[in-house]
C-alpha cells in the first residue's frame, strides 16, 4: 500500500533527522550522508510506480474529501511539510508536478477538495522548495476556479434579467484558462437537443463579456443529473455528460445497436465501450444488453431497462478508471524535450562557441533542479537544433558548437 510506504519513509526521515540534529549537532557531513542515502532509495520504482507518483497520490489522499487519512488541521499541515521535504530527494520533480497537477485538477473540478486552505498551504511550501515556476500553473488553477464561481454568478444574473434566454436546464459552467490546466481531450460529441440550447445561451452570455476569447467545451469533464422514470420509482442519476448523452438517446428509441449509438453520439470506439460498459455491465444496469455478457462488442444491441430499481433515490454511476500514468509520462517527456532545447539555446546564446562536453555538463547542471536529464536525450536535442539552424558544428572541430543567431 503506497500510503503505508510513504508514511514509513516519513517516519524514517524523522528518525534520522533527529539523530543528525541531536546526536551530531547538525554537522554538515552527516546531513550530506543522510541526503545521499535518501536520494538512493527515494528514486527507486516501487510496484511499477515511480516515487514521484506515490508522493503525489499520498498528497491527494490527504487533501481530498473522504481520503483514508483522518487527521486534524495541525497534523495535515505537519505531514504536508514533511512530504515537501521528501520531494527534495526526488530527482524527477517535474514528474511529481505533473501527477500532482492532474490530481489537483480532479479535486478542484469535481469539488473533492476537503479544505481550500490546505491546498494553498502546500502550494506555498512547494513554491519555497522548488521555486515559483514549479507552482505557477497550480496556483493559476486555484485562482481560475474562484473566477469561474464569479462568472457563474454573473451568468445566473444574466438569466434572471433575460427571461427569453433560459437554457431549459439548470446549467453551471466553469470557464478555465487553457494554459494552467492539464490537456484534456475535447471530442466532437453530438450533444442531445436538451443540452444544445444551454451551450448556445451560455455562449451568448459570454459574448457580452468578451468577444476575443474562444470557448472550447470539454464534455469529458462534465457531469449531469438525470431523472430516470423506472416502473418501481423515479431515480435521480448522477452521470458524466457522455453517459447522459447516451441515455438520452433512449427517450426517442426503445432499442439501439452499438453502431447506431456510435453514429448518433459521434463518439469513438474506445470511449463508447467504456461508457456502455458502465451503463449495462457494471453495478447499475440502466441498459439491457444483448447478448448478456461482461464485455461490450460492436455487435451488441441495447435497450432501456424499465425494471431497474435501487434502494436509493439518488445514485452515482461511475466510469471505469483510466490509467493516466502512460499519458502523464508522455506529457512529461514532451515537456523535457522543450526544456532541454531551451537550456541549450540559453547556454549557447550567452557563450556563442562551446565544446560538446562543456555544453552537455552545463545543460545537466541547469536542468537538474527539475529532473535528471538523460545524456542521450541531450545529444539528440543538439542534433535536432543543428537541423533547425539554431546551432552548427565547427568545420574544423566536430566537437565544437557555434550559436546561429
Amino acid at each position: 500500500d503506497s500510503q503505508v510506504l510513504i508514511r514509513k519513509v516519513i517516519e524514517l526521515h524523522d528518525k534520522y533527522l533527529a539523530y543528525v540534529s541531536d546526536c551530531f549537532q547538525n554537522h554538515t557531513l552527516f546531513h550530506k550522508a543522510m541526503k545521499e542515502a535518501f536520494e538512493i532509495f527515494c528514486n527507486k520504482t516501487v510496484g511499477g510506480s515511480p516515487s514521484a507518483e506515490l508522493l503525489a497520490t499520498f498528497c491527494d489522499n490527504i487533501l481530498k474529501k473522504g481520503g483514508s487519512e483522518k487527521l486534524s488541521d495541525e497534523a495535515i499541515e505537519d505531514i504536508l511539510e514533511k512530504v515537501v521535504k521528501l520531494l527534495a530527494y526526488i530527482s524527477d520533480k517535474d514528474l511529481f508536478a505533473e501527477f500532482y497537477r492532474k490530481k489537483l485538477a480532479r479535486r478542484l473540478l469535481f469539488e473533492r477538495s476537503a479544505n481550500e486552505e490546505h491546498e494553498k498551504s502546500i502550494l506555498t511550501k512547494l513554491k519555497q522548495q522548488c521555486g515559483g515556476q514549479f507552482t505557477s500553473k497550480m496556483e493559476g488553477m486555484v485562482t481560475d476556479l474562484t473566477l469561474a464561481k464569479d462568472n457563474q454568478n454573473e451568468f445566473e444574473n444574466y438569466l434572471s434579467n433575460n427571461p427569453n434566454a433560459h437554457p431549459g436546464i439548470d446549467l453551471s459552467v466553469n470557464v478555465l484558462t487553457t494554459g494552467f490546466w492539464p490537456s484534456y481531450k475535447s471530442s466532437d460529441l453530438n450533444l442531445p437537443s436538451e443540452m444544445v440550447r444551454g451551450v448556445q445561451v451560455f455562449k451568448e452570455f459570454y459574448d457580452t463579456k468578451s468577444k476575443h476569447r474562444k470557448l472550447t467545451w470539454i464534455y469529458s469533464l462534465g457531469s449531469c443529473q438525470l431523472i430516470g422514470n423506472f416502473e418501481a420509482k423515479k431515480i435521480e442519476m448522477v452521470v458524466s455528460t457522455y453517459q447522459a448523452a447516451i441515455l438520452l438517446l433512449f427517450n426517442t428509441s426503445d432499442r439501439l445497436s452499438y453502431s447506431e449509438i456510435m453514429t448518433q453520439s459521434n463518439l469513438g470506439h474506445e470511449d463508447l465501450v467504456r461508457l456502455l460498459h458502465s451503463l449495462s455491465c457494471a453495478k447499475y444496469k440502466i441498459l439491457i444488453k444483448e447478448p448478456i455478457s461482461k464485455t461490450v462488442s460492436p455487435n451488441d444491441i441495447f435497450e432501456f431497462n424499465p425494471k431497474f430499481t435501487d434502494r436509493m433515490r439518488r445514485i452515482k454511476i461511475p466510469l471505469p478508471v483510466v490509467d493516466e500514468r502512460k499519458k502523464v509520462v508522455e506529457d512529461v517527456d514532451k515537456d523535457r524535450r522543450y526544456a532541454i532545447d531551451a537550456a541549450i539555446v540559453r547556454i549557447m546564446k550567452s557563450r556563442k562557441v562551446l565544446g560538446h562536453q562543456q555544453l552537455v555538463s552545463e545543460c545537466v547542471e541547469q536542468l537538474s533542479r527539475m529532473f535528471k536529464p538523460d545524456i542521450k536525450a541531450i545529444k539528440k536535442r543538439m542534433e535536432d537544433l543543428i537541423a533547425r539552424d539554431y546551432l552548427e558544428r565547427d568545420k574544423e572541430n566536430a566537437n565544437l558548437f557555434r550559436y546561429l543567431a
